[in-house]
């Protein structure tokens, strides 16, 4: 079984304006001359961490990892305005091209898979390669799953502490009456939203109860940015059409892809990387059993790392 590599630090780091409001936070680590790859963070408003640099060989990968708009150490945190999917494309092609970079890779887990899907139907001829895993469409379906009925089957009682903030005159639409308070003004109750949102998020998120992932989902900064910041697009269907990545997986039948999903994900089921790899023809997948959803458990770490390597003589 690989794990991560060793750590590393950032060789360079700076912010860039992509817009009057919004500066982005991005870093590069590993080769300046290797491969270069770029980490798409999930959330939407997780931000990154420091091992995500260690998914790649640092002697082979120029790694580029960045704070999408409103989380990490991207200003200013937990705005709304002027944050959808579009605006992160458009945001992904200022980097790329503030970076000189003709064709990048792409890594992304969670909203990361949205949105590698998403760049890559939309600028096909600048993805060398992608990597995504813990598939999410953002679709209707699926927002119910996590926020309705569906995951809380597996998890009775922690999904009876996510209810417990909302009245049950509003539990009909719990999403609408999260949003309701994560946007509204009165700044208690807004917090005790984003706790209650994200401490749901991170005891689901994998197979056997992980403390360090549950508290950087509970720290406050973290919170706030993942709760508003996913509230927000799953009000808005991830501000994508019903079905669009399917649809248009076919797109992406020249682009080198490995689809890697935990047999046991309660938050995005495995069907939804099953589905993606049957619409896109010459994709590998990779169901990783005994595993949930999050990029942290030891059996996606290496399920991971054989996909980043095997990368590179794929697109030399």
């Amino acid at each position: 079984m690989k794990t991560l590599y060793p750590s590393l630090h950032a060789y360079q780091h700076f912010s860039l304006a992509v817009d009057d409001m919004h500066e982005l936070y991005i870093e590069e680590c590993g080769n300046p001359d290797g491969i270069p790859i770029v980490f798409l963070h999930g959330g939407p408003g997780a931000g990154c961490e420091s091992y995500h640099r260690r998914y790649f060989d640092p002697d082979s990968y120029r790694i580029i990892l960045f704070d999408q708009r409103g989380c990490g150490r991207s200003t200013p945190h937990a705005e709304l305005q002027n944050n959808t999917t579009q605006f992160l494309l458009n945001d992904l092609e200022q980097i790329r091209e503030f970076l000189g970079i003709e064709q990048w890779a792409l890594f992304g887990g969670s909203w990361g898979s949205t949105l590698a899907l998403a760049y890559a139907q939309a600028y096909r001829n600048r993805v060398s390669g992608i990597i995504v895993r813990g598939i999410y469409f953002s679709s209707r379906q699926e927002i119910r799953w996590l926020y309705q009925r569906g995951t809380s089957l597996f998890f009775p009682e922690y999904w009876q502490d996510f209810l417990s903030l909302i009245p049950h005159e509003e539990r009909d639409d719990l999403l609408q009456a999260y949003y309701k308070r994560l946007t509204g003004d009165d700044e208690v109750a807004r917090i005790r939203a984003a706790k209650a949102w994200a401490r749901w998020e991170g005891r689901t998120a994998t197979l056997v109860p992980s403390d360090s992932l549950l508290d950087h989902f509970t720290d406050p900064h973290t919170a706030l940015s993942l709760a508003c910041i996913e509230a927000h697009y799953f009000v808005n269907n991830g501000f994508l059409e019903e079905n669009q990545l399917l649809e248009q997986a076919a797109t992406l039948t020249h682009i080198p892809g490995t689809i890697i999903h935990g047999r046991y994900d309660m938050l995005c089921p495995v069907d939804n990387a099953y589905r993606l790899h049957q619409a896109w023809p010459g994709s590998k997948l990779v169901i990783v059993e005994g595993s949930g959803h999050a990029g942290s458990e030891e059996g996606i770490i290496s399920a991971l790392i054989e996909a980043t390597d095997s990368l590179i003589d794929t697109v030399k």
